[in-house]
């Protein structure tokens, strides 16, 4: 392909198509770490890609195997990972108004309600933008996450020690990620520093996954008093 050709082919792609894809190559690359850490932490390469196919929310995912990893129960790590979850409930809502999708696309809708869909959709204001976007970010990460997961699973054991490579800080980062546009005023701020000081306190005394647990009772007791001083 040429060099007018290629430009030819650049200009054709709406600015939501471009959005969606760079972010789908980018987020897919990241499954990397997360199929490495996966089978380090004990699950199998099937195991590994059947949460990548079916729960597909990396959060979650990282913290479900970083309960495991650290000992804790089935349970305890289906908790932690559906705490990170309930973000693409709400997320669901407004996607839902905005794409009204039927049939089995509703279904496929749903599952790729995500914090990379879900945001390149609301960036862009054209109805038909925001619509292409979500479709093109959501298909996006799904294919390349669930490619480079089974990549980082096979080559996890080649990998060795992920720490070697800062993979360990991934998840960290991710979550990170995800919390510091939130910390824009003092309540918020506030309300990150007592949470992560209960996780902090009870960790060497709760069974791993149970932590998090306590964060999130704390943040809505925190939540719950906010409501009853306001009325």
């Amino acid at each position: 392909m040429s060099r007018s050709d290629a430009l030819a082919w650049r200009d054709r792609l709406t600015p939501a198509t471009r959005m969606g894809l760079s972010i789908a190559v980018a987020t897919g690359l990241y499954g990397i770490s997360f199929g490495a850490l996966s089978v380090a932490a004990g699950l199998s390469v099937a195991q590994t890609a059947a949460l990548s196919l079916l729960m597909f929310t990396g959060g979650s995912q990282f913290a479900f195997i970083g309960v495991v990893a650290g000992g804790g129960t089935g349970a305890a790590a289906l908790g932690a990972a559906s705490l990170l979850g309930v973000r693409n409930a709400v997320y669901g809502l407004q996607m839902g108004r905005l794409l009204a999708p039927r049939g089995v696309w509703r279904w496929l809708a749903a599952h790729w309600t995500i914090d990379e869909s879900t945001a390149t959709a609301s960036s862009q204001s054209d109805a038909s933008e925001q619509r292409r976007g979500f479709w093109v970010a959501g298909g996006g990460v799904f294919l390349l996450w669930n490619v480079f997961t089974l990549v980082g699973a096979l080559l996890g054991d080649t990998l060795g020690d992920p720490r070697r490579f800062g993979l360990d800080g991934a998840a960290v980062a991710a979550f990170l990620g995800l919390l510091w546009p939130r910390l824009r005023a003092r309540e918020p701020v506030a309300l990150a520093l007592v949470c992560g000081l209960a996780t902090a306190v009870s960790i060497p005394c709760l069974p791993a996954g149970l932590p998090i647990l306590l964060a999130a009772a704390v943040g809505a007791a925190w939540g719950a008093w906010h409501s009853r001083s306001a009325r």
